[in-house]
């Protein structure tokens, strides 16, 4: 049986890549081990988080599903980081984890030209270098135009408690143990991560008065740009810590952590280290953070985000029960630890394709990722450039001056990876201008172009846009007079007085005026603006002098990517660049000058030659 495009996995990435690929008039297959765990979340029962939410966002902007399912499945919803700047602002949603399965399932199974198939794939069907199909382990032959593969911490995946282990995608899955042998037959470089889970333990045996209570945001809010904000009922999480008692447990007993055992000793994401680790890391320290995290609205099963553990149960459990709050817990769940296979994701192009076997794709965690925002993302992009592909158009390529899922994947073509890569806000060097609360402005045009952005979604983000502007140049014209009446109003804002005329936009620059307080002074009713408007208007006005200088910078950066380095390009050839520089160009064949900027050990001369030696600037490079 043929189709366009074949999607191996259907976790966030998966679920992500057969939508865009679908909803763009592609016939697409799904391939996955379990249909019954579709967008499954085996670790954090959240979506979202600083540099994560900016990421779904952006998505959203260009037509993609994880934010829509996350509306409809929230339990809880809030605004991380409110006191900092709008940089580092994000959302974070709690989710029911059942029911955004059920939800997702849902949205694939009723998505015209997108068909659901259990089955293992293990093999890729090549023919004169390219992508021509999969097969499952059952013996069924797929024929596709476009294959990619998502197949998350499946292949060859290893389960690690204490001293046991057995094969496993996920705890209580089987592994796709044959798919690893066909890629390095087919010449990609494969290599191993590790990431691991906290124990789920029973509400019922929780004592929630000795913890702190986490509420949700009492706000109107929303994840998609696409649906209306609103006032969401929120349930509750808690927040305690580890003690004293608790390290002293871990330490006695480390020998038994795979981490000291030598069970483990591949890498895994540093930004969420075990408990186990934690301990060992900094022993200085005398308490951790331990969040109690519901995993739904109709389940007892609480997540303890802080207490990652891959130790043998008997030590899980004992280690949770020094906790404060939680001294009777009794676990539903171990944590554990899972090793799996992974490509060196510098073997793909910023489509996502691979540069060794065409037509065939990569997105999630066998890209090296962590998190299932950064899974989507990639998911999104292979999806929509695997259909651009089959239909002759133009790939959406990203970049990190317009997007984090830009420098997402920049970063995972040209950096070598030491641990599962996670997204943080500080690795986007233009944070300010790709915010959370503009992706739409930034992006829904790109959604538009491909077609997963209707012309009225996208008529209303240019009005919105509009509206702002033209509310920055009334605020330029309005001046306030230093009279008696207005000075007591400044001072009511806690804001000092003025002694010569003012423009609203002028003193809208001073940190503790908000655009709020000011708004009167235009003569307009404060309901005359929707909410967005007045804060985007805001970050505009107030970080105008750093937006400035970050467009600037950007402005410079563009003229890099404009010049593409041809694929066939033999660096040792071309006198001057360093040996170092050679090497690692041939090893990553980079799309463009800017690419090439920006791996480690490429210096400026290096870029000055090569720019010498580049005739013309092609319109594409990949």
């Amino acid at each position: 049986m043929d189709y366009d495009v074949i999607v191996v996995g259907a976790g966030h990435a998966g679920c992500e890549a057969a939508l865009a690929s679908a909803r763009l008039g592609l016939k697409t297959l799904v391939l996955t081990i379990n249909v019954d765990k579709i967008a499954l979340m085996p670790c954090n029962p959240s979506i979202g988080g600083l540099g994560k939410s900016q990421l779904v966002r952006e998505i959203d902007a260009m037509g993609g599903q994880m934010a829509k399912t996350t509306n409809k499945t929230l339990i809880q919803i809030k605004i991380l980081n409110k006191r900092k700047g709008p940089a580092v602002q994000a959302l974070r949603a709690q989710v029911d984890k059942k029911e955004y399965e059920i939800e997702m399932k849902r949205v694939l199974e009723n998505t015209k030209d997108l068909t659901l198939r259990q089955g293992t794939v293990d093999k890729i069907l090549v023919k004169d270098g390219a992508a021509v199909g999969a097969g499952i382990e059952s013996g069924l032959l797929f024929g596709g135009k476009a294959i990619i593969i998502t197949t998350g911490t499946f292949l060859r995946g290893r389960i690690i408690i204490g001293k046991k282990d057995y094969p496993a995608g996920r705890m209580g899955e089987y592994p796709a143990m044959n798919l690893t042998r066909n890629l390095i037959s087919l010449g990609f470089k494969i290599e191993r991560f590790q990431t691991a889970t906290p124990p789920r333990v029973d509400r019922r045996t929780v004592n929630f008065l000795k913890t702190e209570v986490q509420y949700g945001d009492k706000q109107p809010l929303s994840f998609s740009f696409w649906d209306e904000e609103k006032i969401y009922q929120s349930i509750k999480c808690h927040l305690t810590y580890t003690n004293e008692k608790t390290h002293k447990l871990i330490a006695e007993n480390i020998e038994q952590s795979p981490i000291k055992s030598g069970m483990i000793d591949t890498h895994g994401p540093r930004h969420c280290p075990s408990i186990d680790r934690k301990v060992i890391n900094f022993p200085e320290k005398k308490r951790h953070p331990v969040f109690i995290e519901p995993e739904g609205t109709y389940t007892n099963e609480m997540y303890l985000q802080g207490l990652t553990t891959s130790m043998p149960m008997v030590i899980q459990q004992k280690i949770i029960n020094t906790v404060e709050g939680l001294e009777n817990a009794r676990i539903i769940r171990p944590g554990y630890a899972v090793e799996y296979d992974y490509i060196i994701p510098s073997q793909l192009n910023f489509t996502l394709e691979s540069k060794i076997i065409e037509n065939l794709y990569f997105a999630g965690q066998i890209n090296g990722t962590s998190g299932y925002e950064e899974a989507a993302a990639q998911g999104f992009i292979a999806g929509v450039n695997a259909a651009l592909k089959i239909t002759n158009e133009q790939p959406l390529i990203l970049t990190r001056d317009n997007s984090y899922i830009g420098v997402l994947i920049d970063d995972l073509i040209t950096k070598d990876l030491i641990e599962p890569y996670r997204m943080y806000t500080s690795r986007a060097e233009y944070r300010l201008v790709l915010r959370s609360d503009n992706a739409d402005i930034r992006l829904s045009k790109f959604g538009n172009d491909i077609g997963l952005i209707t012309n009225e979604q996208y008529r209303r983000v240019v009005k919105r846009e509009k509206e702002i502007n033209k509310l920055i140049s009334k605020l330029k014209t309005i001046s306030l007079n230093p009279d008696r009446g207005n000075n007591n109003i400044l001072e009511k804002m806690g804001t000092n007085p003025i002694d010569t005329p003012l423009s609203i936009y002028k003193l809208l620059k001073r940190p503790e005026v908000n655009i709020s307080g000011v708004i009167d002074f235009t003569g307009d009713k404060r309901n005359k603006y929707d909410r967005k408007i007045l804060k985007q208007a805001e970050i505009k006005i107030k970080y105008e002098g750093y937006i400035n200088r970050q467009l600037s910078e950007i402005k410079k950066l563009e003229n890099l990517e404009k010049y593409y380095l041809p694929r066939d390009l033999n660096y040792f050839k071309i006198v001057g660049i360093t040996y170092e520089a050679q090497e690692k160009l041939t090893k990553i064949k980079p799309n463009t000058l800017g690419q090439a900027s920006r791996i480690a050990g490429i210096s400026p001369a290096d870029i000055s030659i090569l720019m010498l030696n580049i005739k013309g600037k092609p319109e594409t490079g990949v």
